[in-house]
């Protein structure tokens, strides 16, 4: 008996010192607990919450929301596939439901609905919005995961799904849909905070338009080399690294810094009638059957003497990409290929689930010199990795792209990849799932970071531009506390806010690395970390 005593004593006591430190922790360094844009409202969050066990548990323990949790199934959420839904052929799974609306949505016209001026446009505009045809040579392909559940969207379908909130408060009617043409309207509300795109649906329904299911991309046709025993090491050099300085940082570059000499057929804007033709082309038409034999020809001339050859696999997907490209000068041209998604699925850490969210951007940049690739960047979370481009695996000329399962962070390999907590307690992982090509469907621009201008380009004059200019965010705001989807554990939410949009992810970055130009960027010579990979600092 005196031993039991003993023991909870003990245990008493150094609960009773754990709250009380803790408590004087929160008093004296309040900002040493924010860890996310969602801890600035810790307090309104807690008291959210209809339990006041509940309230204590959290503010004093960090155990929030236990009554909410879960056990994880395979299958997120609850929505029942009805009896009559259609078995697709060949696969066992079942049609989403209303697929026929969801592919023939009114949304479908909304990328074509900006003004076509293009007739009056001089040359010097023109060149503003033309984009060089090796941005689609090296255009990147994505392994989607075999077992996703959350595939590439729209972003018009998004914004006929959502409402604008603002602090857990509609701004305007559900049958009154934003656009692409008029997003940017809604920044008038910023002031009082940010706008939240917010589902109309309960996301642990699992709407269709969430799931995507209709946007899984095409069989493909894609002859696909081995890579399976390669390390994504190259051997000796890498070809090109004497001139590695010329394009690796942008502000150590001096604008009057004379660049290599390159072939006429290497400028990033060119001006000829026959330059413009090429400029003009849609992605789709460099990947015809060489109908353009005038085009094909001068492109070879122009990439010394090599025909233009754009590796055609198939895998085209109804959810389109957003092609962003930059000329940052001296003959530095990054493209950024951004890939959106309704719903990110959280990884799951001792069977609890982390990090959902509506809502995904990812990206890919390529950046150029001189009309040659050079490094590609993955993002993956709120970071990424950065690789030379001869590391990464391709087919042809193209880089190739692991999406991971729910999260869609972009690596370079399949298989599992751990982050942020040790022994791959938590981890993405990916596979060689549906291949595709974001070429096949995509919205091209060019971007001028110095004046914040996009430009549709010349292959898609009437694309709007609007919806670029949004500042909110593009799904919902985390869920309160008393919301029985919400809990959060050692500070991880299980629901976080949705994401912003392509302006803020460091278009006018110095290094292609996303976090902060003063910030090391490491360029990985080769794709599997165990190798021990050579690097490239800053």
């Amino acid at each position: 008996m005196a031993r039991k005593t003993k023991a909870t004593i003990a245990f008493l006591s150094t609960l009773i010192i754990y709250v009380s430190l803790n408590s004087l922790a929160h008093t004296l360094n309040p900002s040493a607990f924010i860890w996310s844009s969602e801890d600035r409202e810790e307090t309104p969050w807690i008291a959210s919450s209809h339990s006041w066990l509940d309230r204590k548990a959290c503010r004093w323990l960090g155990l929030c929301g236990t009554a909410h949790v879960q056990p994880v199934q395979t299958r997120f959420g609850h929505r029942k596939i009805s009896a009559e839904a259609q078995v697709l052929p060949d696969s066992g799974e079942s049609e989403p439901e209303n697929s026929d609306q969801n592919i023939n949505g009114p949304w479908q016209t909304a990328w074509s609905t900006g003004p076509d001026l293009s007739n009056q446009w001089d040359d010097a505009e023109r060149a503003r919005r033309q984009i060089p045809a090796y941005v689609f040579e090296y255009a990147p392909l994505v392994h989607l995961f075999s077992g996703e559940q959350f595939w590439p969207c729209d972003i018009a379908e998004h914004l006929f799904h959502v409402t604008p909130f603002l602090n857990y408060t509609p701004i305007q009617s559900q049958a009154k849909h934003a656009t692409l043409r008029d997003l940017d309207q809604l920044n008038r509300w910023q002031q009082n905070g940010h706008v939240f795109l917010t589902s109309n649906d309960n996301v642990e329904d699992r709407p269709p338009w969430m799931e995507g299911a209709h946007n899984i991309p095409d069989q493909t046709t894609a002859k696909e080399e081995s890579w399976a025993d390669w390390d994504g090491r190259v051997d000796g050099d890498i070809p090109g690294e004497e001139d590695r300085a010329q394009w690796f940082d942008t502000s150590d570059i001096r604008e009057d810094e004379p660049c290599d000499e390159v072939d006429e057929g290497e400028d990033v804007f060119i001006q000829s009638d026959l330059a413009n033709a090429l400029a003009d082309l849609d992605p789709e038409r460099l990947l015809g059957d060489g109908e353009d034999s005038e085009l094909e020809e001068e492109l070879r001339k122009r990439y010394g003497g090599q025909r233009i050859h754009v590796e055609k696999t198939g895998g085209r997907s109804n959810a389109p990409a957003v092609l962003l490209v930059i000329d940052k000068g001296n003959g530095i041209v990054d493209a950024f290929w951004f890939y959106f998604y309704s719903f990110n699925l959280g990884n799951v850490v001792f069977d609890v689930r982390f990090g959902n969210h509506i809502g995904d951007w990812e990206h890919c940049l390529v950046r150029f010199h001189n009309g040659k690739p050079k490094a590609l960047f993955f993002s993956a979370h709120s970071a990424g990795e950065a690789y030379s481009y001869e590391a990464v695996e391709k087919i042809g000329r193209r880089p190739v792209i692991y999406s991971a399962m729910g999260t869609h962070a972009m690596y370079a390999t399949p298989g599992i990849h751990s982050y942020i907590l040790p022994w791959g307690l938590l981890h993405d992982q990916t596979d060689r799932g549906p291949l595709w090509d974001p070429l096949l469907n995509a919205h091209t621009y060019t971007y001028s970071p110095t004046n914040d201008t996009l430009l549709a380009s010349t292959a898609n004059p009437s694309a709007p531009t609007e919806w670029f200019y949004y500042e909110g965010h593009w799904g919902d705001k985390f869920y309160p506390l008393g919301d029985h989807r919400q809990y959060r554990f050692a500070g991880q939410y299980h629901y976080v806010n949705g994401p912003l949009g392509p302006r803020f992810k460091h278009l006018n970055r110095h290094k292609v690395c996303q976090g902060p130009d003063n910030a090391p960027c490491v360029v990985k010579d080769w794709i599997y970390e165990e190798k021990g990979a050579k690097r490239w600092v800053s």
